[in-house]
């Protein structure tokens, strides 16, 4: 039995730290090794024709030159380049064969000099001249030359930049990240214009061929961060990545939890501003969400916006922000606690008008609870699912109707819908989408030991969340900092909010590698004149 035990475990496939298989898979195409391209037109044309040949959105072209002869083939999918530069493209190669520039001499100097696009590149493999046609470029091939070319003019349909709509804001940028990775990196440029601001790009996924960019500031991020994600990220062996999710669940820490250990956004504003604390953001193609890591538990509470109003102002948002979390979390609990089990915390006046409701309820506070945050989530499911038109019409008349009609049936009480509702818009406050359904996944465990155990089992609940949070990390990093371990210079920009010009130094995260973010730690104009002083300019 032993024997067949070890035979059984050493058959499993290893699993890397970040939960991936450590041994490649084996794959005839990741392991085929690409040929070099041959000098002759015919040879490098069916190399195409066998390989995408095949699909029907496949263009190829051949033009000849006085003779007759084929001169040059050019090939192209339809839907993924630049009609008007492609017509452009034609027309200077049609000039060329006519004239009898093109050979196999001078064709990289005058495919330079002559097409009026910016990007191309030299291919000699055929592995490459595949990739390029399937990047959306356009491939070139020379009769009598080994080496092909590849220009981009890439085009099609694409999503205008738009205004975010998972996370928007009253006063703030209103542009969002696209589908296309292209748009995005350039939304960043035009944000950070610094020779420091690096984009590694990769291929990942065998079948979709997914570009993959990590962007980071050199010199304020960490290089060790930097080089953990990219191993990461290169360690990834799988045929499809769609979006960046799936990025988010092959590389995160702490699997087992809840809670996130990555940041993902739309904003182009807040990568920014991530990048410029040192952190390291991952842009996926195909997707407008952007990753960053590594991030603590208190990035999911504050918004972009506090950054662009007044301090004080700002500092009262997060603290709402940060009541609401724990009301979100903890409200239902408490109800079904007090209710049931320590009724004599409640003041006299409150018990009798919560016993008078509950008087002709059948269900306990715990299964009323359930039931009400139960039909809450499919409403609020159904309202995401449904068509715009009909998606907020079908959600308030759902929760008024059927909130009205069980309290009238006297399946429910009314304090119950109450505690509910203001649950649910307490959910709703969080900024970050996904640390508002963590919040809903704990909410039901707590109201399972609650209505078990009392106040002592919501405590017996809360024990081992706390000890998670203390105990994660996100790429190295306590996810509960500045509290454990406590960093007072980062408790500038926490609950609370200091004006900018008290922020000398950038958040204490992942290392000192250049800390400093203002020169000087400035006083206001205000603090230099007195609040009823002379004025700085005068």
């Amino acid at each position: 039995m032993v024997d067949k035990l070890k035979k059984w475990l050493f058959k499993q496939p290893s699993r890397s730290k970040n939960g991936m298989n450590s041994e490649p898979v084996n794959d005839e195409k990741s392991t085929k090794i690409s040929k070099e391209l041959s000098g002759t037109l015919k040879e490098n044309v069916t190399i195409l024709n066998q390989e995408i040949g095949h699909s029907g959105d496949f263009i190829l072209r051949c033009l000849n030159d006085k003779q007759g002869n084929p001169v040059l083939a050019i090939g192209f999918l339809q839907g993924l380049i630049d009609q008007q530069i492609l017509t452009t493209l034609l027309e200077e190669l049609t000039a060329g064969i006519r004239d009898g520039d093109v050979s196999d001499h001078n064709v990289e100097s005058w495919l330079m000099d002559r097409i009026p696009i910016g990007g191309i590149t030299c291919l000699d493999n055929e592995q490459s001249l595949i990739h390029a046609v399937l990047y959306g470029q356009v491939a070139l091939l020379v009769e009598g030359s080994t080496k092909a070319f590849a220009a981009s003019i890439s085009g099609g349909a694409k999503r205008a930049v738009e205004e975010p709509t998972s996370q928007t804001v009253v006063r703030g940028p209103k542009e969002g990240f696209t589908e296309d990775i292209s748009t995005n990196i350039a939304l960043l440029r035009r944000r950070i214009k610094s020779t420091e601001l690096h984009f590694d790009s990769r291929i990942i996924g065998s079948y979709t061929q997914t570009k993959v960019s990590v962007a980071y500031v050199r010199g304020i991020a960490d290089p060790e961060v930097v080089k953990e994600i990219s191993r990461r990220l290169d360690s990834i062996n799988t045929d499809s990545i769609l979006e960046s999710g799936y990025i988010e669940e092959f590389i995160q820490d702490g699997v087992w939890t809840p809670f996130p250990t990555m940041y993902n956004t739309e904003r182009p504003d807040t990568v920014a501003g991530s990048l410029l604390e040192g952190l390291v953001a991952i842009l996926v193609d195909g997707t407008p969400f952007v990753l960053i890591a590594p991030v603590t538990f208190f990035r999911f509470i504050a918004s972009s916006e506090d950054y662009y109003q007044r301090y004080d102002l700002a500092s009262f948002l997060r603290i709402v922000r940060t009541s609401s979390f724990f009301l979100a979390l903890l409200l239902p609990s408490f109800y079904i606690a007090t209710t049931t089990f320590h009724q004599e915390m409640l003041p006299t006046t409150l018990l009798i008008t919560l016993a008078a409701q509950r008087e002709n309820t059948p269900l306990p506070a715990l299964l009323e609870a359930m039931l009400m945050e139960l039909t809450f989530e499919v409403i609020r499911e159904a309202g995401v699912r449904m068509p715009r038109a009909v998606g907020p019409a079908i959600s308030i008349v759902g929760a008024l109707v059927l909130g009205q009609a069980a309290v009238q049936a006297g399946l429910v009480s009314a304090a119950m819908v109450i505690v509910v509702s203001f649950t649910a818009i307490c959910n709703f406050v969080l900024p970050a989408i996904n640390m508002a359904g963590s919040v809903r996944l704990l909410r039901f465990g707590l109201m399972l030991v609650a209505g078990l155990f009392g106040l002592y089992g919501v405590l017996a609940g809360m024990v081992p969340i706390l000890i998670r949070l203390v105990a994660l990390n996100s790429f190295g990093v306590p996810y509960m900092v500045p509290i454990a371990p406590f960093y007072k210079s980062n408790m500038k920009d926490m609950l609370v909010r200091v004006p900018w010009w008290k922020m000398k130094n950038r958040p204490e995260m992942i290392g000192d590698v250049n800390p400093v973010r203002q020169a000087t730690e400035q006083e206001s104009y205000a603090e230099q004149a007195g609040e009823h002083g002379r004025d700085p300019m005068a």
